[in-house]
């Protein structure tokens, strides 16, 4: 059996810590099992890993995440890198065809997919193990997993069991499907479960085989580089509502233990382990309120229950945690993130700015963590001035290698190759002048690993 973790969604309903490239799987804040900081992502890896699955595992994820994922799981886990968002549906098919061309997975090898914002107990993981069976004795195309709902939601989907005369469908070890319904409203949701209809959590298992058929009967490619050819042409639709509601052959597996969304900040301030996360102060007579706060500048509040305060570099959020979707709504698309995660270390936007029309300014302050360094790369349409502040490493320009520390000003030209890589803790301020700084195109990547760096710098 193979694991697909699916990892996806614009970032607005954790904002403003999420953003569009560091989504809320990223996000280090729930209590790890050493005391520390884990994210969604790390917890699930580290269960699937429990459970004897994250050697068979990969995750599906843009192109734009690929530095963030490496920089919390490492390699243990394969990346497949969407050129476009364009779906669950279209994720879904993508790691079909790369398992299919690329590992050339058997046809009637199980595909066990899954979100990687689940927030459930270890005997989740382990119950993934019987699906090949389920899917083999029930003769289902489609297996899904479901759980109890605790109230009606209009955000989840629901699985309707067909009735048996063996009793409760959670005491079976699965149940035909009779009914999926993705989100529906809620009084039809509360109609649902009069039906004894279960939550759907988001997993779908099915051989692979199915999913190849589903592509050629739709007239798309199994063939992974034509789908990546075809990617941004593809439908922008669910693998629910385009592959789950239309299959007529599903089982579900019933799961009984705890099962969250921590997706928005009504949920997630339960589990963080502390009311106040960073600087900052709240009073006694606040109640079930929390502070969330990635600035250097401390927040109190005083006298306001019930209330998520929320501040990164990107915006700061006062809401009543019940009314705190709502900030989904209000956010403008556009805004550019101004923190971002490498897999060397992290960047902070300190200022933006058009200094006449073609040219624009944009500085920010990087941190290279001990031992990683940056790509050897140039830029063609900017200039770039760095003053370090803190800590020792070697840069490269071009054929000159030197040593840097605090206090060194290094100005890089346009169309100079250049790499920086930290021997401890390095922070420096970065101020680029040109075009387009926000965006990749002007990025030119020569070479990744500082080894490669060296020889290529010697090579001219």
């Amino acid at each position: 059996m193979r694991i697909v973790l699916l990892s996806g969604g614009s970032g607005k309903r954790l904002w403003p810590l999420s953003n569009e490239i560091r989504s809320k799987i990223y996000l280090k804040l729930l209590p790890s099992e050493d005391g520390g900081k884990e994210s969604m992502i790390q917890r699930v890896c580290r269960q699937l890993e429990e459970a004897g699955l994250l050697p068979y595992s990969s995750i599906v994820a843009h192109h734009s995440q690929a530095e963030i994922t490496q920089n919390h799981v490492g390699s243990r886990i394969l990346f497949h890198a969407e050129p476009h968002r364009r779906g669950t549906f279209a994720a879904v098919a993508l790691a079909a065809s790369y398992l299919h061309a690329r590992q050339l997975a058997a046809a009637d090898e199980t595909i066990c997919v899954l979100p990687v914002d689940l927030f459930v107990e270890s005997e989740f993981f382990r119950l993934l193990h019987a699906f090949p069976d389920v899917l083999a004795q029930s003769g289902a195309d489609l297996g899904l997993l479901g759980t109890t709902p605790k109230h009606p939601s209009s955000q989840f989907g629901y699985i309707v069991p067909q009735p048996t005369d063996k009793g409760d469908h959670t005491s079976q070890a699965y149940a035909a499907v009779d009914q999926f319904i993705e989100k529906p409203n809620e009084e039809a949701a509360r109609r649902l479960i009069d039906k004894q209809a279960l939550w759907n959590c988001g997993v779908f298992a099915f051989p692979l085989s199915f999913m190849l058929s589903s592509l050629q009967s739709k007239g798309l490619p199994v063939d992974y580089e034509d789908l990546l050819d075809r990617y941004e042409q593809l439908p922008e639709v669910s693998f629910d509502v385009e592959i789950v509601e239309k299959t007529q052959r599903r089982a579900v597996i019933a799961y009984d233990q705890a099962w969250r969304d921590l997706g928005d900040w009504n949920a997630l301030p339960d589990y963080l382990g502390s009311p106040v996360i960073g600087q900052g102060e709240i009073s006694s007579d606040s109640v079930h309120t929390h502070v969330v706060n990635e600035l250097a500048c401390p927040i109190h509040v005083i006298g306001l229950s019930n209330v998520i305060v929320a501040a990164s570099a990107d915006g700061i959020l006062v809401a009543s945690k019940d009314k705190s979707n709502q900030i989904k709504q209000r956010l403008t698309d556009g805004q550019q993130p101004r923190f971002g995660e490498k897999r060397w270390g992290t960047y902070h936007v300190l200022d933006d700015a058009k200094t006449d029309a073609e040219s624009e300014t944009l500085t920010q302050k990087v941190t290279l963590l001990p031992g990683k360094n940056t790509s050897y790369h140039l830029h063609r349409k900017r200039t770039e001035t760095w003053i370090i502040l803190s800590g020792t490493g070697e840069f490269l320009l071009d054929a000159a290698h030197m040593q840097i520390q605090a206090g060194d000003v290094l100005r890089i030209p346009a169309g100079s190759k250049h790499a920086v890589k930290a021997i401890t803790p390095l922070t420096f301020i970065a101020v680029q002048i040109g075009e387009n700084l926000l965006g990749e195109e002007d990025v030119l990547r020569i070479a990744m690993t500082w080894e490669e760096i060296i020889r290529a710098s010697k090579m001219g």
